[in-house]
């Protein structure tokens, strides 16, 4: 009778430590992936992420948006005369000059709102090359391996059913986890393009305000936000190499469950300092 509930017992362990050793084999290489491709993404000019809906987004902001901006900019240039003739006793104190100022300005103006693309991607542009030359900080390899876990099957071996039942269940949420963190690094690397080309659709509007002094805290504040945008890529590299350091700490030995939930304590670090680099870097740069 004891010979059969060894049995028994022996067929349950293989069973769980056939799971574990499923749910755990590969269960970095979503996360490695979406890590490792970081550095690449940032690093992308928005006009290079995805050519084609570039392309639809400059087509739009030229043909829907910049009409409106012109608009936006004619309210402006004559709201700025009448104030600039009601100001100097309907022209009985006016100066030439004053005139010469003001066409100066609206010109300027129209100049900004007709070559927006060009200014936007030269925001870009710096703000790209910084991210850039700032990818080799990326000291170590961002990559976690499955050394230790053939150690691991071999002493689940010498376990009991029940701690070995625990330890599926680990096994089992730590995988989970590991997917949605992975999901969670993706959802933010693109969706920072995302609100890039949603900045960038809509660009024309805020700088047709630069002419006048009481509006142009529209543009500026576009304008702020745009390289907040660019140099939250520089944030997401110092958060990858942080997270890289950090790595080179963990060592998966003997006690690699232990081990395991440290690196997910640090993807979730990782995941949790992706989310703040877009306020951090509007905060520093003065955006709202």
């Amino acid at each position: 009778m004891e010979t059969v509930l060894k049995a028994i017992s022996d067929w349950i362990k293989s069973l769980l430590t056939a799971a574990i050793m499923s749910n755990l084999s590969g269960l970095f290489d979503d996360v490695n992936t979406q890590v490792g491709g970081i550095a690449q993404q940032v690093g992308t000019k928005p006009s290079s992420f995805e050519p084609r809906v570039f392309a639809m987004i400059e087509a739009l902001s030229r043909n829907v948006v910049l009409p409106i901006a012109g608009v936006i900019l004619t309210f402006i240039a004559c709201y700025e005369l009448i104030q600039l003739i009601t100001e100097h006793n309907n022209m009985a104190q006016f100066e030439p000059a004053l005139l010469m100022k003001w066409i100066f300005k609206t010109a300027i103006s129209v100049w900004m709102i007709s070559n927006t693309f060009d200014i936007i991607m030269a925001v870009f542009d710096v703000t790209q090359q910084v991210v850039a030359n700032s990818s080799g900080i990326i000291s170590g390899n961002t990559r976690v391996n499955d050394i230790g876990l053939s150690m691991l099957q071999s002493s689940m071996m010498q376990m009991d059913v029940g701690p070995l039942f625990g330890l599926f269940l680990q096994s089992f949420f730590i995988g989970i986890t590991m997917r949605i963190l992975s999901i969670v690094i993706f959802v933010i690397v693109y969706g920072r393009m995302i609100e890039i080309y949603m900045m960038v659709s809509l660009a024309p509007m805020p700088m047709a305000t630069w002419g006048n002094h009481e509006q142009s805290h529209v543009g500026q504040n576009y304008l702020r936000s745009l390289f907040a945008l660019g140099f939250q890529g520089f944030l997401i590299l110092i958060c990858v190499a942080i997270y890289a350091v950090l790595l080179q700490n963990v060592a998966i030995s003997g006690d690699a469950i232990n081990s395991i939930w440290s690196i997910v304590g640090y993807t979730v670090l990782l995941c949790f300092t992706l989310f703040k680099t877009g306020s951090v870097a509007r905060s520093i740069l003065g955006a709202h």
